[in-house]
Order: structure tokens, then sequence, then C-alpha cells
């Protein structure tokens, strides 16, 4: 089962639109289980009032939020 697919039951905070993780600690513990699955460097990053994980994928700079209790990819938010 992928990672995506897992719920995120960890508390969220909605910061310009974007639903993020409220903790520093949980957003690692995910971009932790993320970096296993694609086999890269996941960082985790302040935006606003949340965390939002970070990585480089195909040469991509991609962020994960949450939508709908699942990992979500996320415009860059403020």
């Amino acid at each position: 089962m992928s990672i995506f697919s897992a719920p995120v039951f960890d508390a969220t905070v909605v910061f310009d639109g974007q639903e993020l993780f409220k903790g520093r600690g949980a957003a690692q513990t995910w971009a932790e289980k993320v970096a296993k699955e694609i086999e890269a460097e996941v960082t985790v990053e302040k935006i606003g009032t949340g965390w939002a994980l970070k990585a480089t994928v195909d040469g991509e700079a991609v962020s994960w939020g949450i939508y709908g209790q699942r990992l979500s990819r996320i415009e860059q938010a403020g």
C-alpha cells in the first residue's frame, strides 16, 4: 500500500487555503515515510502556521500538505 493512500490522523491547520501539519514532529514522521517510498530526501518546512513536506522529484520541487486525510501535492503557500 502506498504511503499516499494511508490516512493522516495528525492535527492540522489551514494557512492560505492549504491544510498543513500542525506540528513539526508529525510532519517529520511523515517525511521519513515518504522518503522511503519515493527514495529521495524529504524535508519539512514551516509555512505560516503549519508544516509541509518538501522534496525534489524528477527534477521538480514538490510540496505536500493534506487533503481529505491523505497526503496531497500543494501549491507553495505564503
